[in-house]
């Protein structure tokens, strides 16, 4: 396979591959399987996989476990430190006992109490991108980044970003610090952030966007025709988008991207994955299997010309309702 290509991710001189690796998936979080069970030797072969062919920006949190992702991604590797791009997140609170306490903290003070435990897991002296994972709206935006600004200044973190948050917020952190990127769920199924007028805002501002679950929580792998078809004690059971007649019309639409997909012979997650490239945006798609690892990052090979986009967004047209992403205690912490 050729050289993975390298892009600019926002204004600020981050350069990362085109596409990165989600790994959320790669250990329990929240007291479940995210995406059917993990494998930790599996996992880190997956990274180590994924590097070699050039995809060296790992996507983790704190949350995830919490903590076990991190110390995953460091067991993974290992003393090759300096040639990844490591990005992590924090706010989804987790107290000393190591248990996400269903709170977000974006308070100065955690800030920093997150950022010490994360370079300590992460087994590092800075990370190269870290987000506020979720928006605490009892503290002020500027709060949380001005004392995000004050760990760029220590060498402890080179850029920073946010995640999920609204237009008005992005506006609001970034006259404190550039932002780097923003990280929000994106997709052929989730096109919130375009109807919301983010999408523009962010490109208005040069600010970089990453797109997690590019492949609509593995729906658009083509695997899932019911809800039956997922395991047991994995998450997408209790999402919306993924249960009663909205997901029967949702397979409907599957069935049309498939059809495309087949005609260009290619997989219907290479063509959903080179659909959020062509968009300008840099997906991370959450896998901890080596077999998906070559399949994902050849789809940035994938050309797609004006005609193909039209087709697909004519398929799943702005405004379609797709089912909401996640249950309604969970929708609060969207911004």
């Amino acid at each position: 396979m050729d050289k993975l290509k390298q892009i600019q991710l926002g204004s600020e001189g981050l350069i990362v591959p085109a596409i990165g690796l989600g790994c959320i998936g790669m250990t329990p979080s929240f007291g479940m399987e995210v995406y059917g069970r993990a494998d930790e030797k599996e996992a880190i072969a997956t990274i180590q996989r994924s590097f070699e062919l050039g995809g060296n920006f790992l996507d983790t949190a704190d949350v995830y476990g919490p903590f076990i992702n991190e110390q995953l991604i460091a067991k993974a590797v290992g003393n090759n430190r300096s040639r990844y791009i490591l990005a992590t997140k924090f706010g989804m609170e987790v107290n000393e006992e190591g248990v996400f306490t269903g709170s977000v903290n974006g308070k100065k003070d955690y800030v920093r109490k997150a950022v010490e435990r994360s370079l300590k897991n992460l087994n590092t002296d800075y990370i190269d991108l870290y987000y506020l994972h979720r928006l605490d709206k009892t503290t002020p935006v500027e709060e949380t980044v001005d004392a995000m600004a004050a760990l760029v200044k220590e060498g402890k973190v080179k850029y920073i970003g946010l995640s999920e948050v609204s237009s008005a917020t992005i506006r609001k952190a970034q006259r404190i610090h550039p932002i780097t990127a923003v990280q929000t769920e994106f997709s052929l199924f989730e096109r919130s952030i375009e109807e919301e007028g983010i999408y523009d805002t962010l490109k208005e501002l040069g600010i970089g966007l990453v797109a997690y679950s590019p492949l609509g929580k593995g729906f658009l792998s083509g695997q899932f025709r019911t809800a039956g078809d997922f395991p047991e004690n994995d998450a997408r059971r209790f999402i919306p988008k993924f249960s009663g007649e909205q997901f029967a019309k949702n397979v409907e639409l599957l069935k049309e991207i498939e059809t495309m997909a087949a005609e260009k012979a290619i997989t219907i997650p290479q063509l959903a994955i080179a659909w959020v490239i062509a968009k300008g945006a840099v997906p991370i798609p959450g896998t901890k299997r080596v077999k998906y690892i070559e399949s994902n990052i050849a789809a940035t090979k994938i050309e797609l010309t004006a005609e193909d986009l039209n087709r697909l967004e004519s398929i799943i047209p702005l405004g379609t309702p797709t089912g909401a992403r996640y249950d309604e205690t969970w929708m609060q912490y969207i911004d």
